[in-house]
């Protein structure tokens, strides 16, 4: 069999075999050669310099010395043993020691032959010694690949434990360079390499893997950054141009009397500029031939339920139905009040359909959606069953989209012959890095002005020390007739703590504000969904004062009366949580507050996030910090983490050269979209490589 293909098995690679073969893939991933040659060091340490036993210092650094081992013995401890080795120079001598993997230890070590060893040093009791140092004989070390810069790579305790150190995984490394001859094929243009003074794919794994200095080693990690970004990104502009290409859509030219008497006779206020502008934006998109699949990003606040009603307005008046998914009852309970309020007096038929639908109602929902005569349905994931079937859907609106799998999405796909287009709103702004990487086959929207009756939330960090001085701030706002939310994290529905946080909050608060002076709501997870509808009512109305709640209410509450919020443990709670907790307020025409309460004791992470959101309310700004604090595996959460699996390149530190790898990667498109000219072949081939087991291909972003 031929083995210089990067698909080849790892375990065929010389000094693998099946055994460690299996580790590397259940401890790292590596299934294949490729995998192996992309899988980069994390950091790199000088190995220019040998020093001497007596040299040694009580400083721990990492240190290389030449010498031989004169003796081996195991010494029995109270809890198992450990191996102990005399190790010598011509100036002194030391130990080497070691807890685990002792049995190969013991076999492979060679007494009165010389080693290059090399770790951190202990000092005890006037003796120096190393744990579980990494080895090499002298004669291996100068037939080795060897550079002054030794590469680490990342590792795990149970890889250590079976022998497979950060040598070994070097020494495969050099195998597979020997197998390929150093000649592994380029994947990028002469054309992109030129224009972007790039060194060669074979330069840049050479020095990535074994660097001669620092400028090749920057050189090296430029390059394979910057082709990490570009693939993403050819991967997402060519999903947009075959999307745009192959998925017709229905053409919307028709602004007619839906449209015009809600804008005329409904409207509540005048549309922000960035609202108009917007609405042109997915105006132009529904008037072409192609299916829309664009993402509304918009504060908290900034309007974006009028602009989806608008849209939906628009469907309506070419003949089609809309459907509106949220991610919770609670928000889809909303957006279904908040519509009937808009369309007072207006001839639409709107329906709300969630979990908690009765069968009677729901019978008549099916039989108005298929007969056409229904209008818009909103609702939670119920949306989605196969028993829901529309007459003809015209546009889907996904709020909050993050919450929903792609899977979930894709469905709406096939309630239609032709694809309803796709309206995906966020409040959770997004930073510019991750939405080119996440969503950069959607077509981006931004609302980034507020109405202009909105006043800013004054938001403060005050210590459970100051509580009462808090309370007091409380009465004299619900005496001039406000409402006030009280937030507790919530962090597992299942976890006791958290649940006993929140009743303990509640019983204090009504110690603080006793009946019939003062009425609380409470509203968290476990309760039934009736019961958490006519707390929310009661609110609603003004029969309470104050709502004591976990993040249920994170998303989409909207009552105009309520002035404060107090986050409490709000250290437990991510950045952008805490900016949408605090959008719950600052929606009628007063004065507004946040106040973020916190233990002395914070991390520095948490100080950053409090201070953030004393500062700003910028949501974008927001957003860049939590990108920097939580990196994008954690901001996106569990659905879509996999997408961004990157290996080397960091959009936060690199996002510089993820917008050079996007417009390359948009210039070649422009000039060759089927990647079709002779002098793109070596990317066509690395595409085709790559697009055939992407996770960048469903089709809804």
């Amino acid at each position: 069999m031929s083995i210089n293909n990067l698909n080849t098995a790892i375990s065929y690679l010389k000094g693998v075999g099946p055994g460690r073969a299996d580790l590397l893939k259940s401890e790292l991933g590596i299934r294949t050669f490729g995998d192996l040659l992309n899988f980069f060091p994390n950091r790199y340490i000088d190995r220019s310099q040998f020093m001497k036993i007596s040299q040694l210092q009580q400083n721990n650094s990492e240190i290389q010395i030449l010498g031989k081992i004169t003796e081996l013995r195991t010494v029995q401890q109270p809890k198992g043993s450990r191996l102990v080795a005399t190790f010598a120079d011509e100036t002194g001598t030391m130990e080497l020691v070691w807890f685990r993997g002792m049995k190969w230890i013991k076999e492979a070590i060679k007494i009165n032959t010389p080693y290059v060893i090399f770790g951190k040093t202990n000092f005890f009791k006037g003796l120096f010694s190393m744990p579980h140092p990494e080895m090499e004989l002298l004669t291996e070390y100068h037939k080795s690949l060897r550079t002054a810069m030794q590469p680490v790579y990342p590792s795990t305790e149970k890889l250590v434990n079976k022998g497979v150190t950060n040598r070994v995984i070097s020494k495969m490394i050099q195998s597979l360079f020997e197998e390929f001859h150093g000649n592994f094929k380029e994947t990028l243009s002469a054309d992109v390499i030129e224009k972007l003074k790039l060194i060669s794919k074979n330069e840049a794994l050479l020095n990535i893997h074994f660097p001669r200095n620092q400028e090749l080693l920057t050189k090296a990690q430029n390059r394979l950054k910057f082709e990490e970004f570009f693939f993403i990104q050819l991967q997402l502009l060519r999903k947009k141009l075959i999307r745009k290409s192959k998925f017709k859509g229905y053409p919307f030219l028709k602004v007619g009397d839906y449209f015009n008497n809600f804008y005329n006779n409904n409207l509540p206020f005048e549309l922000t500029n960035a609202q108009k502008r917007v609405l042109k934006e997915i105006r132009k998109d529904m008037g072409s031939n192609a299916q829309m699949n664009r993402l509304l990003q918009g504060d908290v606040g900034s309007g974006k339920t009028i602009v989806a009603l608008l849209t939906i307005l628009i469907v309506m008046d070419n003949g089609f139905q809309a459907a509106f998914m949220a991610p919770t009852e609670i928000l889809a309970n909303q957006h279904y009040n908040a519509l009937t309020n808009l369309l007072k007096g207006m001839n639409v038929n709107i329906k709300l359909l969630t979990g908690s639908t009765k069968a009677k109602e729901r019978k008549v929902i099916h039989q108005q959606l298929e007969s056409g005569e229904l209008h818009i349905l909103i609702g939670t994931h119920a949306l989605i069953e196969d028993k829901v079937k529309f007459y003809n859907l015209g546009i889907a609106i996904i709020d909050e989209q993050h919450r929903f799998g792609v899977e979930q999405r894709s469905k709406m796909w096939k309630k239609n012959v032709l694809p309803p287009h796709i309206l995906v709103m966020t409040a959770t702004p997004i930073p510019r890095t991750l939405a080119m990487s996440l969503y950069g086959d959607l077509d981006i929207s931004v609302i980034d002005e507020l109405p202009p009756n909105r006043k800013e939330v004054v938001t403060a960090h005050r210590y459970d020390a100051n509580r009462l001085s808090v309370f007091k701030f409380l009465k004299e706002e619900i005496a001039k007739g406000r409402q006030v939310y009280v937030v507790y994290p919530l962090i597992n529905e299942s976890e006791a703590m958290d649940y006993k946080d929140l009743m303990d909050g509640y019983e204090s608060i009504v110690r603080e504000f006793p009946r019939p002076q003062y009425q609380i709501s409470i509203l968290h997870g476990q309760m039934k969904a009736e019961d958490k509808a006519y707390e929310m009512q009661r609110f609603q109305k003004g029969e309470t004062q104050i709502m004591v709640a976990t993040t249920v209410i994170e998303v989409g509450v909207d009552i105009p009366n309520s002035s404060v919020m107090v986050i409490e443990s709000a250290e437990r709670f991510g950045l952008s949580q805490l900016h949408q907790l605090r959008g719950r307020v600052g929606r009628g025409a007063e004065q507004s507050y946040c106040i973020l309460m916190s233990s002395f004791k914070l991390s520095d992470d948490a100080k950053v996030r409090l201070k953030t959101m004393v500062e700003t309310s910028d949501g974008f700004k927001i957003a860049e910090v939590d990108l920097k604090l939580r990196g994008p595996g954690n901001l996106m959460g569990t659905q879509q983490s996999g997408i961004l699996n990157l290996k080397i390149a960091d959009l936060v530190k690199d996002a510089g050269l993820l917008k050079t790898a996007r417009m390359m990667a948009m210039a070649l498109l422009e000039k060759d979209p089927d990647l079709n000219l002779p002098e793109n072949r070596f990317i066509r081939v690395a595409y085709q490589e790559l697009s055939k087991d992407s996770t960048l291909w469903a089709n809804i972003s």
